[in-house]
């Protein structure tokens, strides 16, 4: 597949879903990424009216910016079950939506040490319950998979039945067939507050007007803590920025996801590779990073160098000093000001990127970055999501927090979403998940850091 280079999507990208925004829906969604839209797309299955509700594009903050992996390898172990059920749900999705570069090309962590190999051991005996295709390869075995690198591993974690695909070509296909299933998608219309009435929800104020539901899903990525906020509800979330870099078509190195300790890549559909760096992510700070520090303690201290702090959010940003926690619903609210989430990359980090690439395949020839981005990647104290009603303000239901996860678990996000606004049995066990675990006194436990 020849694909050019459109991502990722920004706040000047064309309008391409603007339906009539109608007085009632049984369902709204606020958020079109990867799980607002295929919660959307599930809740049309089942034959509910769905309004799903952007502020500004389609996939155009995280689910659009991401790596485009699809793995269940290395994932905690009580998001293991759902991400492999949206493996299975995957093709299903992209043979109703169309080409989306979707391929089953495995993940590989590489290890340096044996520590990492151990860690490896470690996560193939947790997740052993649920029969995963993972298994540890050897030097030489390593070597094989990758003969061009420069230095010799001392094994790797290997999946072979994960997945990758184009984010931002699978989330837009996917509202695409979502609309043609009869949601309605409205991009450039940001949901001002909830509709409150009788202490429970009764529907949206968008900055186009009212709309009445019985029940409304928050899918809203970094933005979902502060709408919370401005109704009452307290929810620990931060956003850290991760960066991005793109190349000019290459050779293979191999067709998946790989990561060793400096740098991710993975074979886009172009023919070119998109780097990420390995234990790098910044952390703009603003009053929320001050105020919820204590509780993302434990996630710092375990990795210290990974987080570097920056001393303050841009203008306009959720946890920017100026970005109001108070609003009114007939004023522009904080999430018009900022249609789409676009921070600058760490220019240092990607001309890095491009040296430490070249310098683990050096046979590739030189390293030709032809663009690059960030995102802003919603998480959590625990590095695990929020899957839940929120007890507060009946009618409303929250799924957050995925924590640069979100993409290749989104589809089964969604199915559970579906299930879960609706009074149904979501199919999973969703205790870790809870809200009420930052407030209950429960000890948190940090996902796994592989």
């Amino acid at each position: 597949m020849n694909t050019p280079l459109r991502f990722p999507i920004r706040a000047d990208s064309p309008v391409s879903f603007d339906d009539h925004l109608p007085a009632s829906a049984d369902v709204v969604v606020i958020g079109a990424g990867v799980v607002g839209v295929t919660t959307a797309w599930e809740l049309a299955r089942m034959g509910h009216s769905v309004v799903l509700l952007e502020k500004g594009r389609v996939a155009g903050e995280q689910s659009g910016r991401n790596w485009g992996w699809i793995r269940a390898q290395g994932r905690d172990i009580a998001e293991l079950p759902i991400v492999l059920d949206a493996q299975t749900i995957w093709p299903r999705l992209a043979a109703e939506a169309g080409e989306v570069g979707l391929r089953t090309t495995g993940t590989l962590y590489l290890a340096e040490d044996q520590a990492a190999m151990d860690r490896y051991a470690d996560w193939i005996r947790k997740a052993e319950h649920y029969q995963v295709s993972t298994r540890l390869l050897t030097p030489d075995q390593v070597a094989a998979a990758l003969p061009g690198a420069s230095k010799r591993y001392v094994g790797a974690l290997w999946t072979p039945t994960d997945m990758k695909a184009e984010p931002w070509l699978a989330v837009p296909a996917f509202a695409r067939a979502a609309r043609a299933a009869g949601v309605a998608i409205i991009e450039n219309c940001a949901v001002r507050t909830l509709d409150i009435a009788g202490g429970r929800v009764a529907g949206v104020v968008t900055e186009r007007g009212r709309i009445a539901a019985t029940a409304v899903v928050l899918a809203g990525g970094a933005w979902s803590s502060l709408l919370l906020r401005r109704h009452g509800v307290d929810l620990p979330q931060l956003s850290v920025r991760c960066t991005v870099a793109a190349t000019a078509p290459m050779g293979d190195v191999n067709l998946g996801g790989a990561v060793d300790k400096r740098i991710a890549w993975r074979k886009r559909a172009d023919g070119g590779y998109s780097l990420a760096p390995v234990g790098f992510q910044e952390m703009l700070v603003g009053p929320d990073a001050c105020r919820t520090l204590r509780q993302y303690l434990p996630m710092i201290r375990s990795d210290p160098l990974a987080t570097r702090i920056r001393p303050a959010a841009p203008r306009g940003y959720p946890d920017a000093w100026t970005t109001p926690r108070r609003w009114d619903a007939d004023g522009i609210s904080p999430f018009e000001r900022m249609r789409v989430l676009d921070p600058a990359p760490n220019a240092a980090r990607v001309e890095k990127l491009a040296h430490d690439f070249a310098d683990t395949f050096p046979g590739l020839g030189p390293v030709t970055i032809s663009h690059s981005w960030a995102g802003m990647i919603d998480t959590l104290p625990d590095v695990v999501p929020v899957v839940d009603h929120v007890a507060a303000l009946p009618g409303l239901s929250v799924c957050t927090g995925l924590s640069g996860h979100g993409f290749g678990i989104g589809p089964g996000m969604g199915r559970i979403m579906a299930r879960l606004v609706t009074g149904g049995d979501p199919g999973h066990d969703l205790t870790r998940f809870r809200m009420a675990r930052f407030t209950d006194g429960t000890p948190l436990v940090l996902g796994p850091a592989l």
